[in-house]
């Protein structure tokens, strides 16, 4: 019976380090377990690399590298956890699914991670082999092919529960040795990660957009926007007036007598865009994509939505009578107080927007009304001659929604 050769494994690990030494903290992170019930090699979602000892003996040492970067690859991207947020919202599950989520994910990792000094082991499912595009997502290729005798070539396919949470014969399982605990993955996750953002260029495509998202998951930030609107506009705390259009109810107890009923006024908002040098013209584009929804929030009254251009002082638009003709004057320095002044004293809104990159001084009170700050999404600036030093950011009294 072949016993395990672990020096060639090891040595395997170490050229693919050498190869691809963003992912070093990662390779040396996961942990080696011999099995013989396993057909090649596979992972599991607690880093336990499974390895068959016939596969590692009959495999040149070229080829177990890259198959070490491969399925490290699911592991740091985390196929499991998104293929299985895929399946609950789809409505995908059984051996079928399992094999296409497999292939999906291979195709997400072989586009780009393998090249002459690397290359792909035989049989390797690439995206060109099923006629898809690369540098797609797995949750993308998944919508864009189905089984058939296309796939039929790769139904050996089997990398583990790495890729579809379902339990193989040979997994530990999550109390079972030298596993990794949530905790750990992460850290391992956040140092290759943060490894490739401080030297790009150093990895493939493919790796660096992972790694711009890997601890910062874009978020929906128009809907975000919108519902903060949304509720600012439909607070309790918008004006009301009395109207004898729709008598109260509580005339049926006084007869011959009409009382009036309250009527919410329809609210006003005055949108504060800050024009300074240092917002740029596609941070003004996404501003006036804004401003359009929030005339759409309040029933498509453009004569309730006042717009302020402000850098170091506060323009008022035009009629509101398109957003396309928003002219948006600025360009100087930055002072939202201007704006926030103005607005409050001669529009008296229910709610201000205000759409800026952050780099302003604030009111030092809260406006009389709602706040929804915009904001467009700047690197922290670092003073190193005070170590202590922490940039002012919006005041607690607003509703901020990262735009962007």
């Amino acid at each position: 019976m072949t016993a395990l050769d672990e020096e060639k494994l090891y040595a395997a690990r170490l050229h693919a380090v050498r190869l691809r030494p963003y992912l070093a903290t990662a390779l040396f992170a996961l942990r080696v377990v011999e099995s013989r019930a396993v057909p090649t090699m596979a992972v599991d979602e607690h880093w336990r690399c499974y390895a068959s000892p016939e596969f590692v003996e009959r495999t040149p040492l070229v080829e177990l590298a890259a198959v070490w970067v491969h399925e490290v690859s699911h592991l740091l991207r985390d196929h499991h956890g998104r293929g299985e947020r895929f399946a609950d919202e789809h409505g995908l599950r059984g051996p079928a699914e399992r094999l296409r989520r497999n292939i999906a994910a291979d195709c997400e990792i072989n586009d780009d991670s393998f090249d002459d000094e690397l290359p792909l082991p035989e049989g390797a499912v690439r995206p060109e082999l099923l006629r898809l595009p690369a540098g797609l997502l797995m949750e993308e290729y998944l919508r864009l092919f189905r089984l058939g005798p296309h796939t039929d070539a790769f139904a050996w396919l089997d990398c583990g529960s790495c890729v579809d949470g379902s339990a193989r014969g040979w997994d530990l399982g999550a109390d079972g040795a030298r596993g990794l605990s949530a905790r750990e993955r992460d850290a391992v996750r956040f140092r290759v990660a943060e490894g490739i953002r401080g030297r790009p260029g150093s990895a493939p495509s493919g790796w660096e957009r992972w790694a711009e998202k890997a601890f910062h998951p874009p978020q929906p930030w128009r809907e975000l926007l919108g519902a903060a609107v949304r509720s600012a506009v439909t607070s309790g705390g918008a004006a009301q007036d009395y109207t004898y259009g729709r008598p109260s109810r509580r005339s049926a107890g006084l007869p011959g007598v009409v009382l009036p009923s309250l009527r919410r006024k329809p609210p006003r908002v005055c949108v504060v865009v800050d024009t300074s040098a240092s917002v740029s013209d596609s941070e003004l584009g996404s501003a006036l994509v804004e401003i359009a929804a929030i005339v759409r929030a309040v029933g498509g009254r453009r004569d309730l939505v006042t717009v302020l251009s402000c850098d170091a002082a506060a323009h008022v638009t035009g009629p509101l009578c398109a957003v396309e003709g928003i002219e948006l004057v600025g360009g100087g320095g930055t002072d939202l107080r201007v704006g926030f002044a103005r607005a409050v004293r001669r529009y008296r809104p229910d709610v201000i927007v205000a759409l800026t990159d952050g780099q302003t001084p604030w009111p030092s009170a809260k406006p009389p009304c709602r706040v929804v700050v915009g904001l467009f999404p700047r690197p922290t600036w670092v003073n190193e001659a005070d170590p202590d030093y922490a940039p002012a950011g919006p005041p607690a009294w607003a509703r901020v929604v990262e735009v962007g």
